[in-house]
């Protein structure tokens, strides 16, 4: 477990037997362009079918507020943020979409996704 992992907190799914879909947007998401030294802002969209445990919702914004001063390109830090939360809470599915703001010109959006071995997304 790194250092950002260990500010996620887990609680137990009280419906495993039930697949049912979670989504939280963070809209404030910030992390540092490591070329410019510029800030970039994003809006982080998680989707995910909790298996036996969900997200505490306080840790996540602890642990996303983590990246502010980060220098980290975009798909590097959607797809690490993305293995943090599957590695601590274990989904069936997951699903992140960053979509950052507009920077010289250009927009970008990263998706990344998880599934369980075994498990089909219905």
């Amino acid at each position: 477990m790194n250092e950002k992992t260990k500010l996620l907190e887990v609680f137990n799914n009280a419906y495993p037997e039930r697949d049912y879909l979670v989504i939280h947007t963070a809209p404030e998401f910030t992390s540092v362009c490591p070329k410019t030294g510029q800030p970039d802002f994003a809006t982080m969209v998680i989707e995910y079918i909790p298996d036996e445990l969900c997200i505490e919702l306080k840790s996540l914004k602890i642990y996303l507020n983590s990246y502010r001063n980060d220098g980290i390109y975009f798909e590097s830090v959607t797809n690490k943020i993305l293995d943090d939360l599957v590695s601590v809470c274990k989904p069936r599915y997951m699903q992140l979409t960053a979509q950052f703001n507009v920077r010289g010109g250009i927009s970008s959006v990263v998706k990344a996704e998880y599934a369980k071995e075994g498990y089909i997304k219905k």
